[in-house]
């Protein structure tokens, strides 16, 4: 049965794209079939694997905007399990385009349910802000996962995002549920980074993953090569971290 994950935050440069990349790569590392779709404007996932983000014909936004257009059109294989559903200029324009439709908050769940071609898990990458895009994201989801900055500015808009989830749930998808909160650009040696996991834990509990992911420099600097952490430096905390926090995703849902 196929997992369908939403990475949402409503605030910007918290970690999304990139930890939709590496728990994708991680999760294929582990003989999962993995889709990860871009629903983000600015197409950050997609330019991290290389792909040119003006030169697209068909995305995302062919996806979720003409019925014809299948999931087989759209997605390209990435690499062994892995594939991708890139994001194009075209999103920028999806707020007034989806207008005329009277279920522009289910296209991307429609899409997807016509699809055939199985996959382990699906990972949806969100724009910051809790617009259209990420409303569909939220509706084709079984789960949401938040990436928390661990910057006591970054948890002020947790609360906003668990109000939209509570409202989705309640009016348009009533099978969405919390998977759990993740840090990310944690700083092992800093007492503020330290008080803003232990608040999360406090709040969350054990919605609150145990696996941190550290902030490096390192992070930016492997999608210029179009490469995940895991890939880019496969020793490095990071990528260790990213693994670890895929293997705790990967058994929630038996837990």
């Amino acid at each position: 049965m196929t997992r369908t994950l939403v990475i949402a935050n409503q605030k910007g440069g918290v970690g999304k794209s990139t930890s939709v990349m590496n728990l994708g790569v991680a999760m294929a590392e582990r003989g999962m079939r993995v889709l990860l779709i871009d629903m983000d404007p600015q197409g950050g996932l997609t330019a991290a694997f290389g792909v040119d983000y003006y030169d697209i014909r068909r995305s995302a936004f062919s996806l979720i905007m003409y019925n014809h257009v299948s999931l087989a059109r759209v997605l390209r294989p990435i690499r062994g399990k892995l594939a991708l559903v890139p994001a194009s200029i075209d999103l920028a324009a999806a707020e007034i385009e989806l207008a005329k439709y009277a279920d522009r908050a289910h296209r991307l769940r429609l899409s997807l349910q016509r699809s055939r071609i199985p996959f382990d898990f699906i990972f949806i990458d969100t724009p910051p802000g809790l617009g259209i895009l990420t409303a569909n994201g939220l509706v084709a989801a079984d789960e949401v996962l938040v990436p928390v900055q661990c910057h006591y500015l970054a948890m002020r808009g947790v609360r906003a995002l668990m109000d939209t989830v509570v409202r989705v749930k309640s009016k348009l998808n009533p099978s969405l549920r919390l998977a759990g909160l993740f840090g990310t650009m944690y700083r092992p040696n800093s007492p503020h980074s330290q008080e803003v996991v232990s608040e999360l834990r406090d709040v969350f509990g054990p919605k609150f993953y145990k696996n941190l992911i550290n902030y490096d420099d390192a992070v930016a600097e492997a999608p210029v090569a179009g490469l995940s952490m895991l890939e880019y430096m496969p020793r490095h905390p990071v990528a260790h971290g990213y693994r670890a926090l895929a293997e705790e995703i990967a058994r929630g849902r038996q837990e």
